[in-house]
């Protein structure tokens, strides 16, 4: 097992990039996932909401696809994260199946039947509907506050099927490879789950909102020092952060936390003003300065992660 972080050693050391799962209606990679071969530190970073690949057929779908683009996408926070695993040498998982077809932090059955031209299958009922779904956002998104429906038409069951088997299966199959890979190099493993948000609303005239929100399933999902440790980095560094609230973090976190094996997921939100132009559609130079932060949470929570791991491979004492 490691004892240190390497991740500035100068061997140059490759990565492997494999492209998996299939964008459906075309031949493109539903994600790709960068591993460097000696795993220098114990940390995936994921980008679940990054893609923007978007079919024509599906376009021809929605009624405003500009407008959804925008506002359901993590806007060019793969930027981001790829910075972040250049400079520690990280995992990377970015997905580049649109948000639109398919949600990757929603369970496979969060979905509103209603929208599915043959209803819900045998076994399933409206009625038991996740939240998720019922307010627009399930695993494939329905509605949008400014515009209401996203759809023309509804949605066969059987292109639903499709995009599960394609898009999510295959993804939350790559997340669970990698965190289990890297528990077992490390002894312990940290999925930092980046997405972004638009700029918080002001609760009053002085208030100073949020630019990152860490999320951590109101404890359920990660060691609350690696917590502690994200909010005082950050908070050093002259950001102000907010923890669980508004976000706390959704499926992908209570899919693959598992504490009591040693894998602990965190989710981090950015403020898409910090690194996207005035419209927030396109990335500025700003990006590069927000990059180098989350790479030093990276160093950082990737130093607590190796600690945990060699405190769990201790040998008990003889009795």
């Amino acid at each position: 097992m490691p004892t240190k972080l390497h991740a500035n050693d100068s061997v140059p050391y490759s990565t492997v990039t494999t492209r998996g799962g299939r964008i459906p209606g075309t031949r493109r990679p539903a994600f790709s996932l960068s591993v460097r071969e000696d795993r220098p530190i114990p940390v995936l970073i994921a980008a679940p909401h990054a893609g923007r690949h978007y079919p024509e057929a599906l376009l021809s779908k929605m009624r405003r696809p500009e407008y959804s683009q925008v506002r359901l996408e993590d806007r060019y926070v793969d930027g981001v994260a790829a910075h972040a695993a250049r400079m520690t040498g990280a995992d990377l998982l970015v997905a580049h199946a649109p948000r639109a077809m398919l949600d990757l932090n929603r369970a496979s059955d969060d979905v509103d039947w209603t929208m599915v031209a043959e209803g819900a299958p045998d076994g399933h009922s409206q009625s038991g509907t996740n939240r998720r779904a019922r307010s627009g956002l399930g695993l494939v998104p329905r509605r949008l506050a400014g515009l209401g429906e996203i759809w023309r038409e509804s949605l066969p069951s059987d292109e639903l099927n499709q995009r599960i088997a394609h898009i999510h299966q295959p993804y939350h199959s790559a997340v669970a490879r990698s965190l289990e890979g890297i528990r077992d190099h490390w002894g312990a493993a940290l999925l930092l789950d980046i997405h972004s948000m638009p700029p918080l609303k002001k609760a009053h005239e002085d208030d100073r909102p949020a630019h990152f929100v860490i999320g951590d399933r109101f404890g359920g999902s990660a060691n609350d020092r690696l917590v502690a440790s994200a909010i005082q980095l950050l908070n050093a560094e002259g950001a102000n952060v907010a923890h669980n609230r508004p976000y706390a973090g959704g499926y992908v976190l209570d899919r693959h936390a598992k504490q009591g094996r040693q894998i602990h997921a965190i989710q981090i939100e950015i403020c898409r003003s910090l690194y996207l132009d005035k419209a927030l559609s396109q990335p500025t130079t700003r990006m590069q300065a927000v990059g180098d932060l989350i790479g030093n949470l990276v160093r950082e929570l990737g130093e607590q992660v190796a600690m945990l791991g060699r405190q769990g491979r201790q040998p008990l004492a003889a009795e």
